[in-house]
């Protein structure tokens, strides 16, 4: 598991991106578990993740309307199977409307980069 924390902050509102090897469904569970084990992300206002597997994308936007298909959008441009890739996102207090989908594209690129 790689976690990369405060790479973008925007009123307010703080993002990491995490990610790691995940072939299937009840690996992405067992996986934001353990991600949710720090306590710091388990008390995130959200963690949005998507995964391509061999049977297909799966996503999760965990109440971030739209930004699992923008994660799962990225996994596809890059051909990067079996990869987990999740954001975090702190909320600030301030509605960020269409840039916290320019946020997960920055914090998807940011982890693709570094790998």
């Amino acid at each position: 598991m790689r976690i990369i924390e405060n790479i973008i902050s925007d009123r307010g509102s703080k993002y990491a991106v995490s990610g790691g090897p995940c072939r299937n469904d009840a690996e992405a569970k067992a996986f934001l578990k353990e991600l949710k084990r720090n306590k710091k992300f388990a008390k995130a206002t959200h963690n949005t993740w998507g995964l391509l597997t061999a049977d297909g994308p799966i996503k999760n936007d965990d109440g971030e309307s739209g930004a699992g298909m923008v994660i799962l959008r990225m996994l596809e441009r890059e051909e990067l199977r079996d990869e987990i890739i999740v954001v975090t996102r702190w909320y600030g207090g301030k509605h960020l409307g269409g840039d916290r989908f320019r946020h997960v594209q920055d914090a998807v690129r940011h982890y693709i980069e570094t790998m």
